[in-house]
């Protein structure tokens, strides 16, 4: 018998720039690290673990929760497997446990991609890609989307990064200063929409013991059409923005996240979608076959003084 084994590819590209380094996960194609000198600006974990709480995560087709994993399209009832026994629900798409691999590299770029194959539950093929630029003083992230089946593929985006802004001990994140440019919260149950919106007051200030886990919609944009979030704490000051592929966010506290991860810092996710999307329908892209959808979000940051 032949002694061949599968390839052991590289499991992580990094990128710097100036004194910024970013660690792209190639197991998952997930944003594993950003520091900029000895801040850590996002909340990631350590090379070669298994990513806790979908840290930095990439979540591709659909963002959040699917209501049991059940979902109809095309008048066929689809089932996609469901979290645990005691969340039965699909979360976080496809592509986060998946090999990626690289593209395109050059200095301060680079290109990451997979392919969503037609899945239980998901019967449509997506080739996805991430394109990263680091500067200095920022990450700007796209993602491009194509269909590359023969029907019409409906889907949901979002990234899943953790904020950090000089929190290191459980509950740290009480201290940070929040703006959110939303107007209209999706009121939930167990992550998943009741059926109600109320408005939203986006000048949240000091988050405190406030806990969030909150889909935001209604997002006010600039002239140039970008929503930004703003967090500022004693590391210094994070500012997140999305361009108009971006109608939502979601917002999370880390209330449910173990000790030695809960609330010390903060998740902000760019969604093209709602919760339960895939079964209500609210925002979903669909593309046909051979079609491209794609989507710009950047994190800057400004140390303090």
């Amino acid at each position: 018998m032949p002694d061949v084994w599968p390839r052991a590819d590289r499991t992580e590209v990094e990128l710097a720039a100036g004194g910024a380094v970013l660690a792209v996960d190639l197991r998952g194609g997930t944003l594993r690290r950003l520091a900029v000198g000895d801040w850590e600006v996002l909340d990631g974990y350590p090379a070669g673990r298994v990513l806790p709480g979908w840290r930095g995560a990439t979540l591709v087709p659909w963002p959040n929760r699917l209501r049991h994993g059940r979902w109809t399209w095309g008048g066929e009832d689809l089932q996609l497997d469901v979290r645990s026994p005691e969340e039965p629900h699909a979360i976080h798409g496809l592509v986060a446990w998946q090999p990626w691999s690289v593209l395109a590299e050059a200095d301060g770029f680079v290109t990451v991609g997979t392919t969503v194959e037609p899945h239980p539950g998901y019967p449509f093929r997506l080739a996805v890609a991430v394109d990263h630029r680091l500067a200095p003083d920022r990450l700007t992230t796209t993602l491009r989307v194509r269909n590359v089946g023969e029907a019409p593929a409906p889907f949901g985006a979002g990234f899943h990064p953790y904020l950090s802004v000089g929190a290191t001990a459980d509950g740290g994140i009480a201290d940070a200063e929040l703006t959110l440019p939303a107007r209209t919260e999706l009121v939930v149950d167990g992550g998943l929409p009741t059926g109600e919106r109320r408005p939203f007051d986006g000048a949240a200030g000091r988050i405190g013991d406030r806990a969030l886990d909150t889909p935001l919609t209604d997002l006010e944009r600039d002239d140039d059409g970008w929503a930004r979030v703003r967090l500022r704490g004693r590391a210094g000051e994070l500012v997140l923005s999305v361009d108009g592929s971006w109608p939502w966010l979601q917002v999370y506290s880390g209330d449910t996240l173990p000790a030695g991860q809960w609330r010390r810092s903060l998740a902000v996710e760019p969604m093209t979608c709602p919760p339960n999307a895939l079964a209500d329908g609210v925002d979903l892209v669909v593309l046909a076959p051979g079609r491209t959808w794609s989507g710009t979000w950047s994190l800057a940051w400004t140390p303090a003084a």
